[in-house]
């Protein structure tokens, strides 16, 4: 019997919570070599465009006084890098702290950064 369920098996966005949003919109930009027009960015929220179905939101909860921003050690999401050795290398030429080294599993290989707020984000190639 096909059933019909209101929720998709399918993920549209990935929420990051910020403390400045334009910094932030800025790292990603800059991490994923996107031209981005800061003064267009306004508060709350920023869609950084990726390819793909999955959208990248950035939030600063402005309009939220109540909103106390909690950083997780572990990864919130992470970025396809095919060839994670020149990854680990790019992400080293930008001087953006590495929080875990690669580590590998069969083909499976990853290390994780830190935004400017803390976040945690994987980069695997798969």
């Amino acid at each position: 019997m096909d059933k019909t369920i209101p929720i998709k098996n399918q993920m549209n966005g990935v929420f990051v919570h910020v403390s400045n949003l334009k910094i932030s919109v800025k790292w990603y930009s800059d991490l994923l070599d996107l031209d981005i027009d800061l003064e267009e960015v306004d508060s709350p929220v920023h869609n950084i465009p990726l390819t793909g179905t999955t959208s990248l939101t950035l939030d600063d909860h402005t309009f939220d006084p109540n909103f106390k921003h909690n950083t997780s050690p572990s990864p919130i999401f992470n970025l396809f890098a095919p060839k994670i050795e020149e990854a680990y290398q790019y992400i080293q030429d930008k001087g953006i702290p590495i929080v875990r080294e690669i580590e590998s599993v069969g083909e499976t290989a990853w290390f994780n950064i830190k935004d400017p707020d803390g976040n945690v984000v994987m980069i695997c190639n798969c």
